[in-house]
């Protein structure tokens, strides 16, 4: 019975622990880019803009990923400030926004404009 309730005890320990992960943390700053497809482009790129200058990160920003020791990373805490965290979830945000504007081509000449003969 007591090797049953530390081993329960144990358990119920490491659960705690991985909901506040930090590479469950991590992993939910990558966000679809397909939300910001209806955006209109010139108000996706300001808003892209926005939240690079809010944040002081470049437009090209990525999420970060801490390489935990192998094995550990759901069990490690997140030690992240709230200042770190918030930069790491606009980093995501930029990035889906970039994905975004690339797949539709904001900010470029229209394409068929460039190939039409002149008139």
């Amino acid at each position: 019975m007591r090797w049953n309730m530390m081993i329960l005890a144990s358990c119920l320990a490491t659960t705690g622990c991985v909901g506040n992960s930090a590479s469950e943390r991590q992993d939910a700053n990558v966000e679809s880019s397909l939300q910001y497809d209806s955006v209109p482009c010139d108000q996706l790129l300001a808003q892209r803009n926005g939240l690079a200058q809010q944040y002081n990160l470049p437009t090209t920003a990525k999420p970060t990923f801490s390489n935990p020791a192998m094995g550990f990373g759901p069990f490690t805490p997140d030690m992240r400030s709230k200042a770190q965290r918030d930069s790491d979830k606009a980093s995501g945000e930029i990035d889906a926004m970039n994905r975004s504007i690339d797949r539709r081509d904001c900010g470029k000449p229209d394409k068929q404009k460039k190939f039409a003969l002149p008139g």
